[in-house]
């Protein structure tokens, strides 16, 4: 008889078969590659995250083949999000969904021929991708592709199902093709059968594991399918041991009790690979109220011992209390540089992660008993994320860089959150764990040994604590899920979120007004206090620590004063005071200031987000940095930690690159002028009193946008900026700052003020031992500020060291673009920081003519000494003052130059480039000289002047025009062009050259009548370079009239009568008029009317007494005024 079986074999069907029939049932039940398939999902199981959900579904689909390196290693899958319609699922209703696998799964797929499917993979997703469908945990689902032939699988039960004593346990065990199929329970025959299907039941008064066996037969052939359940006994109640708390308890080398608060809860088993990973009823807990425990003993000291809770016979979670986890999903991908020897998870025993303990563990040994907190007013925080910071993603290595940081001047470090937190590539505010150290990022040892080197050199450990939320994997979590959300029963978390606006959801949210809550947040501040000698926390988010609900349209991101988050936080604080006195504490709060003046009244210290004020003026813009005070909020005190940077901001470098302003030259796009203005906001930022924090890489001016690759995707490390020296002194900048902040008392002082609120900003600080003044520019052109000095007498710049002498406290400063200061009225050290050479005071002498030698001079200065070497020249033409159409002269690179016929009219200026013979920063910024006056050309063209015209100015009449011709080179004129002009008035309304007149004497026509004359003269010469002169033009003539009276004319042409009139004005014979109109003296339109009648009467009787004046337009064009008086 053939055997088509093997222990091994027929697990991995059990798996793949009966857990995934859950979730996904298959039609036929062992499909092969060679058939259509259809594929029903239930999306209430799993993950439940499609549950309920009635919009377009779809799955994203590949297959794992011989060609697989992993379970993960799909093959022939589309480009997530695919929205073809050969993965759309057709909804069956009932949250049941249908997917067809057709005309085969090779084609559908489109695997090659003679790769080898094993298995097909199914992530189900809404259109939108919002929502997802996996498996239990977040897994992949997988379906088993059958090599055909004989097939035996139990449909129920799931595999070590546990059950009590005496209960039926039903079983179907299904065929495709046999001829008898056979049930044996624990050795013995329970059913046979010649059809395909069995259903039974079974139950026994046996406690411990038990074992059904189903073998199917076909001549020859026999397959067999291997199923176990466990019968539990009744739970034992006993008094929890004096001591024991949840999580690993150790009693000595070979003893330990675990410890897990469960209410609500029936039993509990603990599995593990002192289990063989089998139920066993001694390892089922003891219950004491809502705790369980159970004391192991015969441990070999010092092993590490792998093991899960199992909880009522479904949940199965890791210790949430251990301090090592095993993750079957992401340990692969941990280095064995970051974590040596990282004990393998046991993946053919288990599923979900597990936790880890170990007896007679070495200690760790502390030798940081000396070290002190910093005081809260001079912390210099830098915040660091171990995954960005160095090469190797490890805190070993981060241990490695303090130097650097210690050079630099911080004093604490905010590491962002290093516990258990979900993936090993992740900012970590997706926690899991909150006693467990990520081992993505190295082992417990490591991460002490970081703090203690930390301590030695004076900076105190900061850790970013996630306790608005956690995700999916935390134990705490799925102890109570539904599969979508918490249950009712959860001791730790909300339901539903207090937050109506999704956009504040993270995770699953905590109840912080739930006891259990207050006491694990209590207890995790311990631990890392006591066991890491972590110096405090920065709290992510704890505007979610409460219950009140917050609406979407009216407070979507909970920032209205909440007396119960107030309540909570002040009695966490005041917890971890109790543990630590002198513990940092701060909150990521950014509400009202109401609220967060109370908290700082408590002692909390929070987060200030200065970035868009401060990014904002570097980059050349209006603002304000007058919130980065704590006087200007109304604090008790220097509680607000101000940054200009954090992880979560963009980066100002990249804005100053990609949206600076420029102005003549400056531009603050230019990499060397956005790093110079980044000097020049820290030279604003780190000496305001009060804690600061730095972001990591700030320093050297990090210029990666937030958003390359993904918001919190990793990003490129750039250590060469160090090499770099305009980066170079940006960090100096910082380290020069910090150092006073940390030393000088005075930057402790309550006397000071902000005056930000302009694009040249000053800042003044008054104490005893000395007053500091900070001037600053951050504009993109040159301009004056008063310090605004306390007092005359000698001042000090403290970056050039050099002295200052003030006899007007008021004395204006001249700063150029960026250009900044701090004078103290006490000399400090001056600080060792690289600077360029300098170049000022540019002037050009010379005539502005052809052939007239221009020569620049400048001054030439540098702060480290540097003698001048080959500084660079260049000079440029432009249209006009204002550099319109500027470019670079070619060639033109001395100190001198001569324009050339190129240059007759433009304007000219001059930069130069310093350079320095020596020093690490040897080239300094490009400065521009004026603008030269116009270039005069020797050259000159004709020109006509007392421009004048002759004559009687009335119709008919001739009339003359004149001018004097000049040529600078004495050229003969030439025909120079004459035109004449007509307009409504003398101001040129509606002019227009008139036809043909380009004589210098011209008839008055009829059609001139009534309007103004006037010429232009373009002068020509016969001869000479510039044979035409500019177009000038004369003053406009007299009104034109008629050559006869005015009586003559209305005679001839027209009646008005009777003038003067007291009503009606009688106009008689317009046949040949187009418009009359009436204007008061002042050129106001009384009344007009077009095309009138031959004879029309003109109701005048309304307007007040007065001369007014009435115009006749005719069909020629002509016009006739006349007076008219209204008695």
């Amino acid at each position: 008889m053939k055997k088509l079986y093997t222990y091994f074999t027929l697990l991995f069907l059990l798996i793949s078969f009966i857990s995934q029939a859950q979730i996904i049932t298959t039609s036929p039940t062992f499909p092969t590659e060679s058939n259509e398939v259809t594929i029903t999902y239930d999306a209430t199981l799993g993950t439940g995250g499609l549950k309920d959900y009635t919009g377009d579904v779809y799955a994203h689909t590949g297959v794992i083949t011989d060609k697989s390196t992993s379970d993960t290693d799909w093959k022939y899958a589309p480009t997530w999000g695919d929205n073809s319609a050969k993965y759309k699922l057709t909804s069956l209703g009932n949250n049941k969904w249908q997917l067809t696998i057709t005309p085969s799964v090779r084609e559908y797929y489109g695997v090659a021929e003679g790769e080898k499917i094993l298995k097909m993979a199914f992530v189900f997703r809404s259109a939108d991708n919002s929502l997802e469908g996996k498996d239990e945990g977040g897994k992949d689902i997988y379906v088993e592709v059958s090599e055909g032939g004989l097939n035996v699988s139990f449909i129920a039960p799931t595999d070590n199902k546990i059950i009590t004593k005496n209960e039926d346990l039903q079983i179907e065990v299904q065929s495709n093709a046999s001829d008898n199929l056979t049930l044996y329970f624990d050795g013995i025959q329970n059913s046979t059968t010649n059809e395909t299907t069995i259903t039974t039941s079974v139950s026994t008064a046996m406690a411990g594991n038990h074992e059904l066996v189903a073998v199917a037969t076909k001549g020859l052939d026999e397959i067999r399918d291997t199923l176990h359940f466990f019968v539990r006994e009744d739970v034992v109640s006993a008094t929890i041991p004096t001591g024991v708390i949840p999580g690993i308890n150790y009693i000595d080398d070979n003893t330990l009790t675990l410890a897990l608060y469960a209410p609500k809860k029936e039993y509990i088993y603990v599995i593990g690979d002192f289990t063989n990973w089998k139920f066993n009823n001694t390892y089922q807990m003891k219950k004491d109220g809502d705790y369980f425990w159970l004391t192991i003993d015969n441990l070999t000291a010092g092993k590490e011992y792998i093991y899960q809770y199992v909880i009522d016979g479904d949940i199965k979670i890791a210790d949430p209390y251990a301090d090592k986890l095993l993750d079957p999903w992401n340990d692969q991908y941990i280095s064995n540089t970051t974590y040596p020897n990282l004990i393998a998870y046991p993946s053919d025993k288990t599923s979900e992660i597990a936790s880890v303990f170990q007896t007679a563990q070495t200690s760790y040994s502390w030798t940081d008993s000396g070290f002190t907190v910093p005081d809260k007013k001079d912390l210099v925080i830098y915040e660091l994320h171990v995954r960005d910071f160095v090469s190797t993603g490890n805190i070993k290595t981060v241990k490695d860089t303090l130097d650097y940081l210690e050079r630099l001047g911080v004093n604490a470090i905010e590491l962002m959150p290093f516990n258990e937190f979900e993936g090993n590539d992740s900012w970590g505010y997706n926690p899991s764990f909150y006693f467990a150290p990520d081992k993505a990022y190295g082992t417990k040892e490591d991460y002490k040994a970081f703090v203690n080197e930390c301590h030695k050199r004076g900076i105190a450990v900061l850790m970013d604590m996630v306790l608005n939320h956690s995700f999916g994997q935390s134990p705490f979590l799925r102890m109570y899920f539904d599969g979508t959300k918490p249950t009712a029963e959860s001791p730790w978390y909300n339901v539903e979120n207090n937050f109506e606006n999704p956009d504040a959801h993270w995770g699953y949210d905590f109840n912080h007004t739930s006891q259990a809550t207050k006491d694990l947040v209590d207890r995790i501040n311990a631990y890392w206090m006591t066991e890491y000698h972590i110096d405090g926390f920065r709290f992510d988010f704890t505007k979610g620590f409460s219950n009140t609900p917050h609406s979407n349209s009216t407070d979507p991101w909970g920032s209205q004063y909440d007396q119960q988050r107030i309540d909570i936080l002040e009695r966490m604080a005041t917890e971890i005071w109790n543990v630590k006195s002198d513990a940092l504490v701060i909150f990521e709060h950014l509400s009202e200031n109401s609220e967060e003046k109370e908290l700082a009244a408590h002692g909390i210290m929070l987060w200030g987000n200065a970035n868009h004020d401060y990014n904002e003026a570097t980059k050349g813009y209006s603002s304000n940095f007058s919130w980065t005070s704590w006087k200007n909020r109304g604090w008790d005190g220097p509680k607000v930690v101000s940054y200009m940077e954090s992880h979560d901001e963009e980066r100002m470098m990249y804005r100053n690159l990609t949206e600076g302003s420029s102005l003549d030259g400056y531009n603050v796009r230019n990499l060397k002028t956005a790093l110079s203005r980044i000097e020049t906001a820290t030279t604003f930022f780190l000496p305001i009193p009060g804690p600061k924090m730095i972001w990591q890489f700030g320093e050297l001016g990090y210029d990666i946008s937030i958003d390359q690759g993904g918001r919190t995707s990793k990003k490129p490390i750039h250590w060469e900026y160090q090499d770099d020296p305009n980066r170079k002194r940006v960090y100096q900048v910082f380290a020069a700052l910090a150092k006073i902040k940390k030393e000088e008392i005075a930057f402790e002082s309550s006397d000071f003020s902000l005056n930000t609120n302009q694009p040249l900003k000053q800042i003044e600080i008054n104490h005893a031992d000395m007053d500091i003044r900070i001037i600053g520019n951050f504009d993109v052109k040159t301009g004056n500020i008063s310090p605004k000095f306390s007092k005359t007498g000698t001042w000090y710049d403290y970056f050039s060291g050099s002295e200052i002498s003030v006899t007007d406290i008021n004395v204006n400063i001249e700063l150029a673009p960026g250009e900044y200061h701090i004078y103290t009225t006490k000399q400090l050290t001056t600080p060792n920081i690289i600077s360029a050479p300098v170049a000022s005071n540019i002037l050009i002498t010379g005539t502005a003519k052809e052939n007239e030698t221009l020569t620049a001079s400048y001054s030439y200065s540098d702060i480290n000494g540097d003698a001048e070497g080959t500084s660079i020249y260049r000079w440029y033409r432009a249209d006009d003052v204002n550099g319109t159409n500027e470019i670079g002269i070619t060639g033109a690179t001395n100190i001198t130059y001569t324009p050339g016929a190129d240059d007759r009219y433009k304007f000219i200026r001059f930069s130069v480039t310093p350079v320095a013979q020596t020093g690490e920063l040897f080239q300094g910024d490009i400065v521009y000289s004026t603008y030269s006056d116009k270039i005069v050309s020797l050259m000159n063209p004709p020109v006509a002047s007392n421009l004048a015209i002759s004559g009687e100015f009335i119709q008919d009449a001739v009339i003359t025009a004149s001018y004097t011709y000049t040529d600078g080179e004495g050229d003969t004129e030439g025909n120079s062009i004459i035109q004449w002009y007509r307009a409504d008035d003398q101001s040129g309304t509606n002019e227009s050259a008139i036809q043909g007149a380009n004589a210098l004497e011209y008839t008055i026509a009829r059609k001139d009548v009534g309007r103004y004359l006037r010429f232009s003269v373009t002068p020509k010469a016969i001869s000479g370079e510039y044979l035409i002169g500019t177009q000038v033009y004369s003053d406009y003539s007299d009104e034109i009239d008629y050559s006869t009276g005015i009586d003559d004319i209305v005679d001839e042409e027209l009646n008005i009568y009777p003038n003067p009139v007291q009503d009606m004005l009688h106009l008689d014979n317009l046949t040949q008029v187009k418009r009359v109109s009436l204007y008061s003296l002042t050129g106001k339109t009384i009344l007009y009317k077009n095309n009138p009648n031959s004879n029309e009467i003109l109701d005048l009787s309304h307007l007040n007494q007065g001369v007014y004046i009435i115009v006749f337009d005719f069909q020629d064009n002509s016009r006739l005024s006349r007076k008219v008086i209204k008695e």
